[in-house]
């Protein structure tokens, strides 16, 4: 009888599987720490203070901060009060890049947050639970003398949370306030060398528009985007990885499609993860480099989701698969109760994804946490996950319980055969133990260094060393999921070995009703892998 490669193998063989896919794993990790720079660059931006009297403001022209065609500038707002500027009159202007520098599309996505720094003043003071609004425009061009090009425009109501550490007393005037970031705009490819940027805060007395937000004295901004050499080496994994998924995955298949038997549900599961694992490395980043694809982050946010869901499920089916007194097997619609969580959550996780980045394709300044409405929503979709994946965790921790305790159970029956079938099955049920415990190393090791790459500084020195911890968790994390199931399409790939008769029921030491079976009730041509054939009564009595 034919069974899974990792029900043949011997320990030695096993270990040095084993062995192998740790150190491309050791590899994978060295690659992000010690080639690749940090993954991504903060770089801080001033605006400059433009003047603007033309009264139709900011639709035929674009107020530039510096360079040969720079605005007329205000140093603060004392001049612009000396020289009765309006409020009205004054546009924020950030080119980006800083000067002497060009953006590329390396970067691969742009991510901006605001910081403003308001004053405190008797006779103007920041009201509680001050809205902003704020009049956005972003352009585009890709030589410093071409004229720029509309990209988005809107109107934005930001949310102020200010703290004042002070008493709000005239010795206090001048002091800042304490304010919390603002989201301001994420843009999801860097298509172009140039961009500016120009922000107007329109005054409406009567319509009580930007009153009460303070004296407002600079609008800073941080620029996050991607690093190329990070970019670079991401794509490179990709690259090479994609076609050893896509081998295994083919192979894999082909081994099954030549039983005679119909492929069990397991198999199954495995193909369907080792596809979503296929799905994640085609690097169709390569032509972000050519194209103005600002979908990709949200594409790379449904692929991803498809592969954890996946996986979530593989776990469930492969714990359901292997709990040896449970007959209803090899049926999806056996596990309704465990799978619904997931997929209850990824539809709510993608459905909250859609309303944030998928909006953000048309208004790139667009924010769900916002508004109340788009805040509350918002929670309500991450809570609702988060009690699905809690309760998937619960089942899983539960069924991972009942496969260990159904297989210490059924080791009372190991003594009654034959020394090479107990040792045989000894192998078995070690196996299976081994690949669970891989299965919780990998989960752990995620957490762990997601953990650490938050609460570090992002690098770590090693003598004149520098190990850029950030890049490793991501190049090391992505790698372990992929060389995890390359193993498990390989290690549960069938087998062409075969037991003979001689390793048939008799020599087991039990009755012919007493087949020993570890799940499944697949009773095919080539019948059931070998994993599937341990300690449970055949014979419904």
């Amino acid at each position: 009888m034919a069974g899974a490669i990792i029900e043949n193998m011997s320990t030695r063989k096993l270990c040095i599987v084993g062995g192998i896919l740790l150190v491309f794993q050791v590899i994978a990790f060295l690659v992000g720490g010690l080639i690749a720079p940090s993954p991504t660059t903060a770089v801080p931006y001033t605006s400059v203070k433009c003047i603007d009297v033309r009264k139709n403001h900011h639709k035929t022209k674009w107020l530039m901060p510096w360079g040969p065609n720079h605005c007329k500038k205000l140093k603060d707002f004392d001049e612009a009060v000396s020289r009765q500027i309006e409020a009205n009159d004054i546009v924020f202007a950030v080119h980006i890049p800083l000067p002497s520098k060009e953006m590329s599309p390396w970067f691969q996505f742009m991510l901006f947050i605001m910081q403003l720094d308001i004053a405190f003043k008797m006779d103007n003071d920041l009201k509680e639970n001050a809205e902003i609004t704020l009049d956005v425009s972003l352009a585009y061009r890709d030589d410093m003398f071409d004229d720029w090009e509309e990209i988005a425009h809107a109107i934005e109501i930001r949310k102020l949370k200010c703290t004042f550490g002070s008493p709000k007393t005239v010795e206090s005037e001048g002091r800042h306030y304490d304010c919390d970031f603002l989201p301001f705009m994420e843009i999801g490819s860097v298509a172009h060398k140039y961009y500016l940027i120009n922000i107007r805060l329109p005054v409406n007395d009567r319509k009580g528009i930007n009153v009460g937000i303070g004296e407002i004295k600079d609008i800073r901004l941080v620029g996050i985007h991607q690093n190329g050499g990070f970019t670079k080496v991401w794509f490179a994994m990709k690259t090479f990885l994609t076609p050893s998924i896509l081998i295994i995955m083919v192979w894999y298949w082909r081994r099954i499609t030549l039983m005679t038997r119909a492929p069990v549900l397991l198999e199954k599961v495995i193909f369907a993860l080792g596809i979503s694992m296929t799905f994640i490395n085609i690097p169709v980043e390569w032509f972000s480099i050519g194209f103005d694809w600002t979908w990709m982050l949200l594409f790379g946010d449904i692929r991803q989701g498809i592969f954890y869901a996946m996986l979530l499920s593989f776990w469930i089916i492969f714990c359901g698969e292997h709990m040896m007194d449970q007959n209803e097997r090899n049926r999806l619609s056996g596990y309704w109760k465990q799978v619904g969580p997931i997929a209850v959550g990824s539809f709510c996780l993608f459905i909250f994804d859609m309303c944030e980045r998928g909006v953000q394709l048309k208004n790139p300044f667009y924010s769900i946490w916002t508004t109340e409405v788009g805040t509350e929503l918002a929670m309500a979709f991450i809570i609702v996950a988060g009690i699905c994946l809690c309760l998937y965790f619960l089942f899983l921790c539960f069924m991972v319980f009942q496969v260990f305790r159904n297989i210490s159970g059924k080791q009372s029956s190991l003594p009654a055969m034959s020394k090479a079938r107990r040792l045989h099955y000894e192998g078995l049920i070690f196996r299976f133990k081994f690949l669970m415990l891989i299965t919780l190393a990998c989960a752990a090791m995620t957490v762990i260094f997601f953990i650490v790459s938050q609460v570090t500084e992002g690098h770590w020195k090693w003598g004149d060393m520098t190990i850029q911890v950030n890049s490793a968790f991501f190049t090391g994390i992505y790698g372990m999921w992929n060389l995890y199931v390359f193993a498990l399409m390989f290690l549960y790939a069938p087998s062409h070995k075969n037991y003979g008769e001689d390793q048939s029921n008799g020599d087991l030491g039990v009755n012919s009703g007493e087949e020993l079976q570890l799940t499944t009730t697949i009773t095919h041509v080539d019948g059931p892998t070998e994993v599937y054939k341990l300690a449970r009564k055949e014979a419904q009595e």
